[in-house]
């Protein structure tokens, strides 16, 4: 059975062996702390209407321990800020990625709660308009269903389907063990010869 120490392991680039491009979120939507651990764990998804995010605020008291909150918003008004993701830190929350931004980022940054986001802005967003919870979102370019699995770090963010996961953890961890397998000086020497041979085929001639 895989675990989500097991996903967690493994680095987003290796998920690359087994996902297309569609399943990585945009790269503006980064780590907002430097050196931030990787989080993994399964979606549970949030759509906040544009200027609005009540719908996280109730997300926060409805996601389960070691869930990722993964939000399709907007990046003119906050969505969260420190008391939200302190309270979903306390409740067992693994992480935040938002399509949007947030605000209090020194507090989030001192409470080391993970959030991936757009950037961040002062103004807050109103409280106002319901949505459903758990439904399919768009997330940075990803459609992201509830129960798919987000690993994220300072290298992107990769989503799994959830029924794919057996197929895309059992490359990614293939390819994590041959790389760790192999010295640097096993890898230029493979390296250099595929680049040579591709050269060759493509026929490439040195000029000096």
């Amino acid at each position: 059975m895989i675990t989500i120490a097991d996903i967690a392991a493994i680095s987003p680039c290796e998920y690359s062996e087994g996902l297309g491009r569609e399943q990585f979120i945009d790269p503006a939507i980064r780590e907002l702390w430097p050196q931030m651990p990787r989080i993994a764990g399964p979606a549970f998804t949030v759509f906040c209407p544009p200027g609005d995010h009540l719908m996280l605020h109730a997300a926060i008291y409805r996601a389960n321990p070691g869930d990722i909150i993964v939000v399709q918003g907007d990046s003119n008004y906050a969505l969260a800020g420190g008391n939200v993701c302190a309270i979903a830190q306390k409740r067992g929350v693994a992480g935040m990625v938002i399509d949007g931004v947030i605000r209090d980022l020194a507090e989030v940054r001192e409470m080391a709660f993970p959030v991936f986001a757009r950037g961040v802005i002062p103004i807050p967003a109103k409280k106002k308009q319901v949505a459903p919870l758990n439904q399919p979102i768009d997330c940075g370019g990803v459609r992201v269903f509830p129960g798919d699995y987000i690993i994220a770090d300072e290298e992107g963010i990769a989503v799994v389907p959830k029924s794919e996961l057996e197929s895309v953890y059992a490359k990614a961890k293939a390819r994590t063990d041959k790389d760790a397998a192999m010295t640097l000086e096993q890898w230029q020497e493979n390296h250099f010869a595929n680049i040579e041979a591709q050269l060759a085929a493509g026929g490439f001639q040195d000029t000096l």
